[in-house]
């Protein structure tokens, strides 16, 4: 398997992905990026979002693999790519009525937070991750 990336996807407690693939897309902080065999080194901070694994050992070629995460960092290096989350679930693994519910959770810290730009930033963190774990768990129906 030349020219495969092996990718690991960490949380706290437990090693969801341990695999070789062609490519993966990451949710970077100011946006999704996407990592080839080869790749320069970078370590970046991630935001909420989906990781998707293009091919590779549990899939296929053309098979696409989808975890949604929010914060952390991942390290890219020429031959593999460590993603460290603080949360991470496959789509089957949601439950949408407590992402609902950190939706309007976030929608109300928002509302609330004033003036404090510290506040508004963290109702949109938890905004962001709620609808990531929406959008997630509505891809995963498909």
């Amino acid at each position: 398997m030349a020219d495969q990336l092996k990718v690991r996807l960490v949380t706290p407690d437990r090693i969801l992905v341990d695999q070789t693939v062609e490519a993966v897309e990451v949710p970077g902080k100011n946006g999704y990026f996407e990592v080839l065999y080869g790749a320069a080194p970078l370590l970046s901070e991630i935001g909420a979002g989906e990781v998707r694994l293009h091919g590779g050992e549990a899939g296929g070629q053309g098979s696409v693999q989808r975890y949604s995460v929010a914060r952390g960092f991942v390290e890219v290096l020429p031959d593999r790519v460590t993603i460290l989350a603080e949360t991470a679930q496959k789509p089957e693994e949601i439950d949408s009525g407590a992402a609902q519910e950190q939706l309007q959770h976030g929608q109300k810290l928002w509302n609330e937070a004033g003036e404090d730009p510290d506040k508004y930033a963290h109702a949109n963190e938890v905004m962001a991750e709620a609808e990531a774990k929406l959008e997630s768990a509505g891809a995963g129906k498909h």
